[in-house]
């Protein structure tokens, strides 16, 4: 394939991706601010630790390093500042280049805003990664669940969402959705219940899953995103072959005690995993939960439906990052 791809916010899901595609000897660039990190893989390549080990020699750039024009660039960062960012980086597109945003939420629609429809596609990963630092990344997920879901606002370029699926077939399955937006949906709820809480918990997503207490919480939040999804007529798509609904969600007692007994049996592949958000605090960093759960909030007060569990989840975090909670355990009280 010859096609010139970039990772742009290459940390630890895009140096695993990097590391990946660079292997398979596709023409990848992988950029990221962290002087550290990016000194780390120039000098010693890109490292993947955890479920694998796994060392590549990689292209590795700052921002201000960049001087190529790309064919597809992978978009990894934060979306706090995603206008400016797309903005930034848009200029490094070849004619028909386009982006493919891999992050949480919805972040086509900003990303849209700047380069148009035709030229936003997106990406939902459902496996995790912690970044070490210094070119060293760990991957938190069994290596045999590097699935992804890929999808287009626009549906005029079919052509370049098979280049998108040819180019991450290196790692794993890639399923094209043509309901993007229930795919979506889907990842959204499965960050905003295990991600949301164990960022609340300071903790793993195995060891939220684990906890009866916690493990409540989790069912609660997801409950949510299923009556939101249902208000506002998203269809939810299966994440790795599972449907959602039939394994967490409930309408009676028998279904209920069912859900809290599947979870942990349903993320065991992802026990290892440490939220993005959680990453972020311990930097001491801001975190993405207004684009996680406060999407749900933010759709759940538009359709009239409440969403208490969500609200609480994005309350702490906010509150956490102002230094009035410490992430821990006995946060869980405070969703009672």
């Amino acid at each position: 394939m010859n096609m010139k791809i970039a990772i742009y916010g290459a940390g630890s899901l895009g140096t695993v991706i990097g590391a990946y595609l660079t292997k398979a000897g596709l023409d990848v660039d992988l950029i990221n601010r962290n002087r550290a990190h990016v000194e780390g893989m120039k000098t010693n390549g890109a490292h993947i630790t955890g479920t694998i080990d796994l060392k590549v020699p990689v292209k590795a750039f700052l921002p201000e390093e960049m001087s190529e024009k790309y064919d597809i660039i992978f978009l990894l960062t934060k979306q706090q500042e995603n206008k400016k960012v797309v903005q930034q980086i848009a200029r490094y597109l070849n004619k028909d280049g386009i982006i493919c945003t891999a992050q949480n939420g919805f972040p086509e629609l900003s990303v849209a805003e700047v380069i148009g429809e035709e030229k936003t596609f997106g990406c939902t990963i459902a496996w995790g990664a912690t970044l070490l630092g210094n070119g060293v990344s760990e991957l938190t997920s069994s290596p045999d669940s590097l699935t992804f879901s890929i999808g287009a606002l626009s549906h005029q370029n079919e052509k370049k969402l098979h280049q998108i699926k040819e180019i991450l077939e290196v790692m794993g399955t890639v399923d094209i959705e043509r309901n993007f937006v229930g795919a979506r949906w889907s990842k959204l709820a499965i960050n905003s219940a295990f991600s949301g809480v164990s960022t609340v918990l300071g903790c793993t997503i195995g060891e939220a899953a684990q906890n009866n207490e916690s493990r409540k919480c989790i069912q609660t939040v997801m409950k949510e995103c299923f009556a939101v999804a249902d208000a506002a007529g998203i269809q939810m798509e299966p994440i790795q072959g599972r449907d959602l609904r039939k394994l967490l969600d409930y309408t009676n007692r028998l279904k209920q005690l069912f859900s809290f007994m599947i979870i942990p049996i349903a993320m065991r592949k992802h026990a290892r995993l440490k939220a993005s958000m959680l990453q972020d605090l311990e930097k001491g960093k801001r975190t993405e939960v207004d684009a996680i759960n406060g999407v749900v909030t933010q759709y759940g007060k538009e359709y009239h439906v409440a969403t208490p569990s969500n609200d609480k989840v994005v309350e702490i975090i906010h509150g956490i990052e102002a230094g009035n909670y410490t992430p821990s355990f006995e946060n869980v009280r405070l969703f009672v």
